[in-house]
């Protein structure tokens, strides 16, 4: 008895796997989108420089390089949020990013060879605008996760207070900055993900970090630290 044969895929199905694990990345070639607000930045977080982010490609937790900006995903869920799981359609599938139209799940070779190009940034959409990027640009002194990379490094050195109130002033930094702008009427809530990134107390805790509030004091708690990939 013959073994049965398998159709070769050489064309997207719509099965609507690869929106339910997330949304795409954007890149310079999707500028014009979110420019022409064909893609809203309240649709958008950032991933900052230095923060721990899961490659899709290499299958691995690594260090951003620069500014990854990304689609939002549904509430608690990754599924994209412009993904309509009932019928399996796309709310700007007409004005999808690049990743969408050349993400073939069958052959990736194009999409990997092409995955860590042309990342579009904050500084690309935003450094025109003086004044919020000026903001932006303190948030990154005061809250960068290449000092709170260090300040974790040193709680277990010689100066642990130190590291410890480090790590707290960034993030309360980052708590005051997103209030200010909401209260000066610059942003809604839904934007401060793409200006400033996540809350620093979500990402911490992929840094092996985690914040603590007891009687209106924040203290800083080490959990394991998840590899890190070469």
């Amino acid at each position: 008895m013959k073994g049965k044969t398998h159709e070769i895929r050489t064309e997207c199905t719509r099965c609507g796997t690869c929106c339910e694990k997330g949304g795409p990345a954007l890149h310079l070639e999707d500028k014009p989108l979110v420019m022409a607000g064909r893609i809203h930045t309240r649709h958008l977080y950032t991933i900052r420089k230095g923060e721990r982010v899961h490659d899709n490609v290499r299958g691995c937790l690594v260090p951003a390089v620069s500014d990854i900006i990304k689609i939002k995903g549904k509430r608690q869920s990754w599924e994209c949020v412009f993904f309509q799981a009932g019928d399996k359609t796309c709310d700007i599938y007409e004005q999808r990013p690049q990743e969408c139209r050349i993400l073939k799940c069958w052959d990736t070779r194009e999409i990997e060879a092409t995955y860590q190009k042309t990342r579009l940034t904050r500084a690309d959409l935003l450094a025109d605008i003086a004044e919020l990027w000026e903001l932006i640009q303190l948030h990154e002194e005061n809250c960068s996760h290449e000092l709170i990379s260090r300040a974790i490094q040193n709680l277990g050195g010689n100066a642990p207070r130190k590291a410890s109130e480090s790590i707290i002033a960034a993030v309360q930094y980052d708590q005051a900055i997103r209030r200010l702008v909401v209260e000066k009427g610059q942003v809604t809530d839904d934007m401060l993900d793409f200006l400033f990134g996540r809350p620093l107390t979500q990402t911490l805790k992929t840094a092996g970090c985690r914040i603590e509030k007891t009687d209106g004091k924040y203290q800083v708690a080490i959990g394991r630290l998840p590899p890190v990939g070469s």
